[in-house]
């Protein structure tokens, strides 16, 4: 038995030496040929938005395309799994998001990948601000009167989601236990149905992403009151964040970021880091990135894997006290 054992160990350690040059020597040679960038949501959202400007930049510092695959569907389940799936060769990469990979793996009893264990984080890439909007008929002009009309009413006021157990939902359900206060939820199929009826006065509030959102506040249409920003956005300096508000608790928003699938050579992910940097520092991404009032968040993989996880502990907690967990 003591033979065999040395024998398989024997074994595996000139099956890892004869791997690891082949490893290097992909590696210097990425990439030979274009490379699939994987977005797991519909083309024109905001993940779409950051995934099509980075893409563009980052196919000149590599030398050869990154092509935009759009996998779409189940609160951006199906292109997560789709990127955790593939080959592990770095001509397969994806965008990872607070909903793919904080949200959905707090809220989602069973999901087709694991957010930590099959991915491979290269850095995160943005941050765009979502911001917290009433209808102009809501007689509530900042967040704190908005909060004390809330407390003497408790659950006359409605709030739209897309969906239960969507990111808008936690982001609202978490908000409610830091303020103390009841809203009614109102969830619908999808982001353009619930902004319908909140543009209609139907429901009084809702949270989206401040790029699509932005038109409406300027029009008057909506009421912004809060940011969910590590900072205030340019393009609505008067509008507090969360934190400056008392409730640090609502995290630092939402997040692009890349990621490869798990087993991806360290260094094909050093590689695309490196590029990626570069990528983001062109100064036409640089002002792209403040036209949909991005920040740069580039870091780090181990940095990235951080982020990941606090995200996922943050919205475990907010599932957890409001009782939400999905088949």
């Amino acid at each position: 038995m003591a033979l065999r054992r040395t024998l398989l160990s024997t074994l595996a350690a000139c099956a890892a030496a004869a791997f690891a040059p082949l490893a290097l020597a992909q590696a210097d040679d990425y990439p030979n040929r274009p490379v699939k960038l994987i977005v797991p949501f519909a083309p024109g959202g905001s993940t779409d938005m950051v995934a099509r400007l980075l893409a563009d930049k980052l196919s000149s510092v590599l030398g050869k395309a990154v092509v935009v695959d759009n996998k779409g569907g189940a609160g951006g389940s199906i292109g997560a799994d789709a990127i955790a799936k593939a080959a592990p060769d770095g001509y397969t990469i994806g965008m990872a998001t607070v909903s793919t990979h904080g949200a959905n793996p707090a809220l989602y009893a069973k999901l087709p990948y694991d957010a930590v264990k099959d991915f491979a984080p290269i850095t995160n890439v943005m941050s765009v601000p979502s911001v917290f909007v009433v209808h102009p008929g809501v007689p509530a002009r900042t967040m704190r009167e908005f909060v004390a009309l809330a407390k003497a009413q408790p659950g006359k006021y409605t709030f739209a989601s897309p969906g239960t157990g969507s990111l808008g939902h936690a982001n609202i359900e978490n908000f409610m236990h830091l303020a103390g206060i009841e809203l009614l939820h109102i969830p619908y199929k999808g982001a353009g149905q619930a902004m319908t009826d909140a543009l209609a006065g139907q429901v009084n509030a809702m949270t989206d992403n401040l790029p699509s959102t932005l038109p409406n506040i300027q029009s008057g249409k909506l009421r912004p009151l809060a940011v969910l920003a590590l900072k205030r956005s340019p393009v609505l300096p008067d509008v507090p964040t969360y934190a400056e508000l008392g409730y640090p608790g609502m995290g630092d928003g939402g997040w692009f970021g890349l990621v490869a699938p798990a087993g991806t050579p360290r260094e094909i992910v050093a590689r695309l880091n490196a590029a990626a940097h570069k990528a983001m520092a062109m100064p036409d991404y640089v002002e792209k990135q403040k036209s949909i009032s991005g920040e740069s968040m580039a870091n780090t993989p181990e940095q990235f894997a951080r982020q990941i996880q606090a995200a996922i502990e943050r919205y475990t907690a907010v599932a957890k006290r409001a009782h939400i967990r999905l088949d």
